[in-house]
């Protein structure tokens, strides 16, 4: 599947990974250490949450849940396709995103809980759309399942199996990415708290509106 993906979709993976790695570090630094870019931990905070019986925490939790299944649903709605095809409603996505987390800066500065929410639906949809364009093959917002293909991938190759080098390519790009955005997320929070976040609401404008333009042109 990887194979018959366009070139340029390494760059936008190691990008978008970049903005969920950026994101994820100032929920877990702003947000009380809650992760809001994946859902396996934050499902383990609502299964301790209910043995404890801390009703408030239990439903502020379900509620990031959720939020992120709002968000890879409408992201859903959009792409509509597991297959990458110039001309689907990538950009409307990525501007979603963008106006998302946009919304969400003030309402943490504040201090509101929905800002949790709204920046939670945001990596939700960024990673439904990521999942759609590459017939879930490419997960940005979480590395479980990248780390798990590129084991199995290094398995096969010791195994005496063909070496998919841009499959290899792709997976490390995708986790420095995260990493690097991670870093980068908690070297701007200390600076500008919640502010940090116009960053990556820029960066998803701008990959709309460059995936907008070479769309356009390549129509014409």
């Amino acid at each position: 599947m990887i194979s018959k993906l366009p070139k340029w979709v390494e760059y936008g993976a190691f990008i978008l990974s970049f903005v969920a790695g950026y994101i994820n570090s100032i929920g877990l630094l702003g947000f009380d250490h809650k992760a809001v870019s994946h859902l396996s931990g934050t499902a383990t905070l609502l299964g301790i949450n209910i043995i404890n019986a801390t009703t408030g925490s239990f439903f502020h939790i379900l509620l990031i849940l959720v939020s992120f299944l709002v968000g890879a649903t409408l992201s859903g709605f959009l792409i509509r396709s597991s297959a990458l095809k110039l001309g689907r409603h990538y950009d409307t996505a990525l501007f979603l995103e963008a106006i998302l987390i946009l919304i969400s800066i003030p309402l943490l500065s504040r201090g509101y809980l929905i800002g949790h929410y709204v920046i939670s639906a945001a990596c939700g949809l960024q990673n439904a759309l990521a999942t759609s364009y590459s017939g879930a093959i490419i997960r940005t917002t979480h590395l479980t399942g990248i780390f798990t293909d590129l084991g199995i991938l290094i398995g096969a190759k010791f195994r005496g199996e063909a070496f998919d080098k841009r499959k290899f390519l792709l997976f490390l790009l995708i986790i420095s990415g995260f990493i690097i955005g991670g870093s980068s997320g908690a070297y701007f929070y200390y600076q500008f708290s919640f502010q940090s976040l116009f960053l990556p609401t820029l960066i998803c404008i701008s990959i709309a509106c460059a995936y907008r333009l070479y769309s356009a042109k390549s129509v014409s």
